[in-house]
Parts: structure tokens; sequence; C-alpha cells
């Protein structure tokens, strides 16, 4: 049954219309992403098998256009589309909790950076700035790289700082490969951007790496030496 045959209350847009967003099924948030079926399947069928070729709907974050083609309905433009809508979702929520508002400790940065790069396939830099009184004025994601491979630039982390007016910053990043035990390049980093800092007379915090379900930091890994 294509949606044009389906009752009017049933359409996912007027679902959406009448009932929230909060209570549309994830079919039906993926068939309003698609807009149209085919000859064959309505939007919403087409949504359901694309829903059946991944484990759960967290790992849609996967799609690719080479998986979302060998789906029978899911042409290049349509896989584009949807690729696009996760993508934009991903940004929308790329945001730090309220716990984030003051710098207490590293194991809370932690528990709030862990869910948002753990499963990213590539590196991702951040720089977190602070005030006088280790308030968060801003995050920044300063660098994207390729798997195991980031360039960092320490002028743009203190740029940034400049721009913020900041008096201390963090910056943290992933290591896709699970382990965060630092490489060379992040302790050179690391004591570039402390002899930086210092020279600049804003107070490098910490670096803390992300791997699988733990980190490294090098404020605490000082610590006790």
């Amino acid at each position: 049954m294509i949606i044009k045959e389906m009752a009017e209350l049933e359409k996912p847009r007027e679902r959406l219309l009448n009932n929230g967003k909060e209570n549309l099924s994830n079919e039906e948030i993926i068939a309003i992403v698609l807009r149209t079926g085919t000859k064959e399947i309505s939007s919403k069928m087409l949504a359901t098998k694309i829903l059946s070729k991944f484990k759960n709907i967290s790992e849609l974050r996967n799609a690719n256009i080479s998986n979302l083609t060998t789906i029978k309905g899911m042409g290049k433009i349509k896989s584009i589309e949807l690729i696009a809508a996760i993508e934009l979702g991903k940004r929308v929520y790329e945001t730090i909790p309220n716990i984030y508002k003051k710098y207490e400790n590293v194991n809370k940065i932690y528990e709030g950076f862990k869910d948002l790069i753990k499963d990213e396939k590539q590196e991702n830099f951040f720089a977190l700035y602070f005030d006088t009184k280790q308030n968060l004025i801003d995050y920044k994601l300063l660098f994207k790289g390729t798997l195991n491979v980031t360039t960092v630039h320490p002028r743009d982390i203190f740029k940034e700082a400049f721009l913020l007016n900041a008096a201390s910053f963090i910056i943290i990043h992933n290591h896709p490969s699970g382990d965060p035990l630092p490489s060379k390049p992040d302790v050179d980093l690391t004591n570039q951007i402390n002899t930086i800092s210092k020279i600049m007379g804003i107070n490098f915090l910490d670096h803390i790496i992300i791997g699988q379900d733990k980190y490294f930091s090098f404020y605490e890994e000082s610590r006790n030496k």
C-alpha cells in the first residue's frame, strides 16, 4: 500500500503535526526525511527496510552511500539526503551538558565527551575555554582529521583563546583505536602548547585523550609522578 492510500492521520507528516515529533516512530521520522517511496513501496516501508539493515537506530551513524544504496529503493540522492539529515542531527546535539558550565575535575569532562566522540572514526580535537573562575565560556571543535591523523596548529587554539578573552583552557581529543595512551606527537603537542601558554599568560589546564571506555589525562599523570 503506497503512502497516498494511507488514512490522512496515518501519514508521518500529519502525525507529527497532530501528535508531536516525540510520538513518531523511527520509521516515521525516516519516512519524512525520505519524503517519497518508490512505485513499489511507500516511504514508510522503505524506512523499515533501512532500519532492518542496521542493528539499532544508533547504528545509523555509520550509514554511508555504499551500504544504503544496497537497499532496494535507495538511490544515491535519497542516500545523500538521509546521511545529511543524520549529520545535521549529530551537529545540533554536539553540546556540553550543564555539568560542564564550570570546570571541576577531569572525570566530569570525560563523562560528557565520551559519548560525543568515542565512536568517531576520525580524530576530533576540541578546546574548552574558561574565565578566571573556571566557568566555561565556550568550546570549539578545531580539527577533525582522517583516521589517526590530525593536523593541529597551536596558533588556532590560542587565537580562539584571545577572541574569547579566556584565562585558561583544556584540549581534548579521541583515539579511534580505542587506546587513550598518548602517542609521541600527542606528547610533543602537549609540551609545545604548555610552553606557548606560559609565554602567552593563558593557563593550560590539561590535555585529555579519550579511548574506548577510558581516558588519559596529562594533568593526572603529572600529579601521579
